[in-house]
């Protein structure tokens, strides 16, 4: 591997060069969930921050035992990529951004028996959070319209069936309050210990898990066809790939569970890395690896935090008005009618992605294949009665 790998102990390696700036608090999160029973690896990100506990941006990898509290309280939450129908040059953005009133409420009942269908098929159960089904959620969670800005491997964005002229749209999104009630769930029998292959409640946290991995896929599904439907256009999903999940894993031959929080798997094929909201999002091809157990198959979620949430406003309200953060300096527009919520996702609080991925080319774990730009940003409307 490049010199963006630093070993910070035997089992805690970090992806990223010594000139990209990590919270040191997130280097002493990993190196404590490190110290946990049956660990025997933690990588962390170039996009590595601090969590409530456990640092977000990193992959652990374990035997004997699970923790949900690494995976977290967002089972399944990931990245899907569609491809639209309309083509960037007739993009008219004023037109465009009042297209979206509706798109964060509860579906409505023309929906139900595609929703049916479609849980029937994932095998998803029935459970009291299918309300929000099709509604992305808060924090960095979003759906932006996107245009391909620039091309490295022309045989692989033809391979994804890619075409530079089409809109794209990028879906972040979740299992929402079904995986709240399942972290929360074990914390208030188990707090956050692990479980062992004999304890009862392992399978059946596996089995909820796995449920809510679908769950979460289905969601950003819908979130992604609302949104098409919105502006009367058509799509197909390139990719989805979840970013917090724990699956088996076989690594130099020691069979074990590798959990994920904030971390995208390297070995499902191409993903998406996203910048902010006034940042470029990258299409990258992961690369095999003679070191796996050093970034434990996976790359960087996206571009990782800089700042904390509730110290944004205070940062910027002195310097950009609230009308100045609907319009990014990459010329795209923002829908948010949440204040906190505005400032708390600026552009400002986030790493330049640029650096994340410059730091996972050089460990040589991927190539480039697109950079893509944001062009209209969806992160709440505020209103459902619109």
């Amino acid at each position: 591997m490049g010199r963006s790998v630093q070993q910070i102990t035997p089992n805690v390696s970090l992806i990223a060069s010594e000139e990209t700036w990590i919270e040191g608090l997130a280097i002493q999160q990993l190196k404590k969930t490190s110290e946990l029973a049956g660990m025997q690896q933690v990588a962390g990100m170039p996009d590595l921050h601090p969590g409530r506990g456990y640092p977000i941006g990193a992959a652990f990898f374990t035997t004997g035992q699970i923790y949900p509290a690494l995976v977290g309280n967002d089972i399944g939450c990931g990245m899907s990529l569609w491809q639209t129908s309309m083509k960037t040059s007739k993009v008219h953005l004023d037109k465009l951004v009042k297209k979206f009133i509706h798109v964060e409420c509860p579906l409505d009942e023309s929906w139900h028996d595609y929703v049916a269908e479609r849980k029937q098929a994932k095998q998803i159960a029935n459970n009291q959070f299918d309300h929000a089904l099709g509604t992305i959620g808060g924090g960095n969670h979003f759906a932006e319209f996107q245009s391909i800005d620039k091309i490295y491997d022309k045989t692989t964005i033809t391979e994804l069936g890619l075409d530079k002229r089409s809109l794209q749209l990028l879906v972040h999104s979740g299992s929402r309050g079904l995986g709240q009630s399942i972290l929360a769930d074990h914390v208030s029998r188990f707090n956050h210990a692990g479980l062992t292959h004999s304890d009862k409640a392992f399978e059946a946290y596996l089995t909820r898990h796995d449920e809510a991995l679908r769950w979460a896929e289905l969601n950003r599904e819908l979130i992604a066809l609302r949104f098409l439907d919105a502006i009367r256009t058509k799509g197909t999903c390139v990719l989805d790939i979840n970013h917090n999940l724990m699956s088996p894993k076989t690594l130099a031959g020691v069979e074990g569970w590798l959990h994920r929080k904030g971390a995208t798997p390297s070995d499902r094929g191409c993903v998406m890395i996203p910048g902010s909201r006034g940042d470029y999002s990258y299409l990258v091809k992961p690369k095999n690896t003679t070191e796996p157990h050093l970034s434990l198959c996976s790359l960087a979620h996206g571009a990782g935090r800089k700042w904390k949430r509730g110290e944004c406003q205070g940062r910027l309200s002195h310097k950009y008005k609230r009308d100045d953060l609907y319009r990014t300096e990459l010329g795209s527009r923002v829908i948010c009618g949440n204040k906190e919520l505005l400032y708390d996702e600026a552009p400002q609080a986030y790493k330049k992605c640029e650096t994340v991925i410059a730091d996972m080319e050089d460990a040589g774990l991927i190539d480039v294949v697109a950079r893509f730009k944001p062009v209209l940003t969806f992160k709440t409307n505020g209103d459902c009665s619109g």
